[in-house]
């Protein structure tokens, strides 16, 4: 049997992060969530993380800080991570694919296309 993809979301909205988790586990992968910074980065550094879906403006560390400390470590230099926030900007879509965002996906999303880029990364 095949092993499920495991995909860390880390969104402090409890709606959107209910919404990503059931619709990610009735797309077949394993989800775990957080709903802070720092409980991201604990958990994204956990053992078989696949992807991470992440949004910026989180309580405790934001998204940025994440995206940036997990792209030091060599460990986690080419973890996929899907940006996935309300910051819309031009400037803020450069700044998050200069820290190392693979794909930047701006709020509100269509969840066809979220999944998409999700199985693109990983093929």
């Amino acid at each position: 049997m095949k092993e499920k993809k495991k995909i860390l979301v880390i969104e402090d909205d409890r709606d959107i992060r209910r919404t990503l988790e059931l619709r990610l586990k009735m797309e077949g992968f394993e989800v775990i969530t957080a709903a802070e910074g720092y409980e991201g980065i604990y958990k994204a550094r956990m053992p078989g993380i696949d992807l991470i879906i992440l949004d910026l403006m989180l309580p405790g560390l934001p998204g940025e800080e994440i995206c940036r400390e997990l792209r030091k470590e060599e460990k986690y230099s080419a973890l996929p991570i899907i940006m996935l926030t309300a910051k819309d900007t031009d400037a803020d879509i450069v700044i998050g694919r200069v820290i190392g965002a693979n794909f930047y996906i701006p709020k509100p999303f269509d969840m066809d296309e979220l999944l998409a880029k999700i199985n693109l990364l990983l093929k």
